[in-house]
């Protein structure tokens, strides 16, 4: 084999491997686990208004709660993290962890909207604390798996990248979906987040849809859940000392986390409900487009996704994650010049109102949203590389370990994005009752919205474009990684 054309080599030695490849049900199925767990994000999305308005705790007191309770979500991390690799039962891995963080998320989100309005004021919050300490603790023994079951799903370097078109599509849908029900049928219905009537209705849907998916991701990752696709580690055992040496000698892990970080702080930000009911709610005067926006623009979404891809098929995920921060920042710019300019209170999908304002807040939307779904989603698959890096490298099989170490870092960063959002209202004069749907248009509201859905975005992606720079693992050197990753699956099977 020829040392000096990689490519060449990857595509003889492959002949002679065979890969750990998944059936297309198995990562569509797989990734409904991302469907399960974004819908309680996105249910939680909407527990500021509930406790603020409801519960009557402070705007800024929630801002701070919150983002302490994001850390407590990174130190958990961690801990099941390693639960997880020193797990092997009867019913695998992975499988237990799905099921009872469903069944925390399920009960905790139950309680914490049916009751805590109920209970004597003066332990109303730290009722609210414990029961969403929790959830985060369901909640992290679900996404555990969505991080580390990559590395048994497949190892095929072209099948890899495909979770990243079903997690947008999934994860899309969730939020998507969850938009749509709250602004085009309980605020109809209920009229105001002030009625607990409207939690009540919105928490058991989400159990039940999220129950379902996380069903369905069961049966996907059933067959892989098996020692033989664990891989083979030189029999090195697994010590807590273990974080400390990955997070030092795996610089891609460290950047990739750098990314992800700068990534889900804007995420939290531009995605917070405060900011859609102000850019919906309120400067556009229509909230029920919060909901239809995600259905007209959901095919050419995944038509970016579906670019983002094939260049990473291609081209190494690297360098798609690289181009969709570049375009999503340039998106962006068209964005802002669209709300400082465009009559955006007269954009509407009815028929006979459909303007030119409309269509091209559709298409940088859509675009925008491509880029975004890209740059969020294409770090799981990433983390399965690092993971498969580390194998190489130190011959320890981690795969929960490297999950949480992101997820860590990741979260203990990105809390601050709740925080920030609660600042940035406080200091607009909302400290203490959230933006309401219908208020009138300020320039401070205006401005405020711009700064927190266009202007933060952009920094952090420029952020991520730097991390991506000192990221080592592309293409020619994930070569290296998969085939080494499919050499071992082969002397275990």
């Amino acid at each position: 084999m020829s040392e000096e054309n990689p490519q060449d080599q990857m595509l003889e030695v492959s002949k002679e491997i065979q890969y750990n490849n998944a059936k297309m049900w198995q990562l569509a199925l797989f990734s409904l686990n991302n469907a399960a767990t974004n819908l309680y994000l996105a249910l939680m999305g909407y527990v500021t208004y509930y406790a603020n308005g409801i519960v009557g705790l402070g705007v800024f007191l929630l801002s701070m709660i919150l983002t302490g309770m994001r850390v407590f979500d990174g130190i958990t991390d961690p801990i099941i993290g390693y639960l997880l690799d020193k797990t092997e039962g009867r019913y695998g891995k992975f499988r237990p962890f799905l099921c009872i963080g469903n069944l925390l998320l399920a009960s905790s989100c139950i309680v914490l909207y049916l009751t805590n309005h109920l209970v004597p004021q003066y332990i109303r919050l730290p009722y609210f604390i414990f029961v969403y300490a929790i959830y985060i603790i369901g909640y992290t023994f679900q996404t555990v798996v969505a991080k580390s079951g990559q590395t048994i799903i497949t190892n095929n370097p072209r099948q890899r990248p495909i979770a990243t078109y079903f997690d947008s599509m999934f994860i899309m849908a969730a939020y998507g979906g969850t938009t749509l029900y709250v602004s085009n049928y309980l605020i109809p219905k209920y009229h105001t987040f002030l009625n607990p009537d409207l939690f009540r209705e919105f928490v058991f849907m989400i159990v039940i849809v999220s129950m379902i998916c996380t069903i369905l991701a069961v049966i996907g990752i059933w067959e892989k859940d098996q020692k033989q696709f664990y891989g083979i580690a030189r029999g090195e055992k697994i010590h807590k000392s273990d974080y400390l040496e990955i997070l030092k000698c795996n610089k891609p892990i460290r950047m990739l986390t750098l990314a992800s970080c700068s990534n889900q702080f804007v995420a939290i930000v531009y995605s917070h409900t405060t900011v859609g009911v102000m850019l919906y709610g309120i400067l556009m005067h229509n909230y029920s487009i919060a909901g239809l926006i995600g259905i007209v623009a959901a095919a050419p979404t995944l038509l970016v996704v579906n670019i983002g891809i094939k260049i990473a098929q291609r081209f190494g995920q690297r360098r798609a994650l690289i181009l969709a921060a570049l375009f999503a920042v340039i998106f962006q710019v068209w964005m802002i010049v669209i709300l400082l300019f465009g009559k955006i209170d007269t954009i509407s999908f009815v028929p006979r109102k459909i303007n030119g304002i409309t269509v091209w807040f559709v298409l940088v939307f859509s675009l925008l949203n491509g880029c975004k779904s890209i740059i969020n989603n294409m770090v799981v698959p990433m983390i399965a590389d690092c993971s498969d890096y580390e194998l190489m490298r130190s011959g320890k099989y981690v795969p929960g370990l490297m999950g949480a170490l992101f997820s860590f870092v990741e979260k203990a960063v990105s809390a601050f994005g709740t925080a920030f959002v609660g600042i940035v209202l406080t200091f607009i004069g909302y400290g203490k009752v959230l933006p309401q749907v219908g208020e009138p248009v300020t320039n401070t509201l205006r401005w405020s919205t711009i700064f927190l859905f266009c202007i933060v975005p952009i920094v952090g992606w420029l952020f991520t474009l730097l991390a991506m720079h000192f990221y080592e693992l592309d293409k020619k050197t994930m070569q290296k990684v998969y085939l080494f990753r499919a050499q071992q699956g082969n002397k275990q099977t």
